[in-house]
């Protein structure tokens, strides 16, 4: 008769140690370098918020569709190659906005405030009413929170070459 003999490994977490010291302390070196490169800003009023450039045919038409929630101090800014008539609509966008538009001395020229989210295909367009280059979406309220008026100027800082 055989006997099969069954062996028990015990695992050695005292082994690991030196690699879990070693990603801990490589994580909190990581956490106090600055970034490798500047966030995209805009500033308003004295305002500065974070936001993700939309620059590309394809980048415009998603916007921040499908998005549940965006930080206050966040933004999404359109940058068009020249100034002309825009039109925005809000289809599959989740959340209410605010739809500033800027011509391309970055003036504030059209101000579509508290926009509400589009869950249909037959969302209402939101002009710009004159000709604009740029347009920053901020959550709704904003605008008003800020008391922005036509003719503010917005500043950009570390945005991507070739969009200011």
């Amino acid at each position: 008769m055989k006997r099969a003999f069954v062996t028990h490994v015990r695992p050695v977490y005292w082994l690991y140690l030196p690699i879990l010291a070693a990603a801990l302390a490589s994580a909190a070196c990581a956490a106090m370098s600055p970034p490798a490169f500047d966030t995209p800003t805009v500033t308003l009023r004295g305002h500065a918020f974070s936001v993700e450039v939309a620059a590309t045919p394809a980048q415009w038409g998603h916007g921040l569709m499908n998005r549940t929630s965006m930080p206050g101090n966040h933004g999404m800014l359109f940058v068009y190659p020249e100034a002309q008539p825009l039109s925005f609509w809000m289809k599959d966008t989740l959340i209410p906005l605010d739809m500033l538009f800027f011509d391309d001395r970055h003036r504030l020229v059209t101000i579509q405030g508290d926009v509400p989210p589009c869950r249909t295909t037959t969302c209402p367009s939101y002009l710009s009413g004159v000709t604009a280059r740029y347009v920053l979406e901020l959550n709704a309220g904003m605008a008003a929170k800020l008391g922005l008026r036509k003719g503010d100027v917005i500043t950009f800082s570390s945005l991507p070459s070739g969009t200011q």
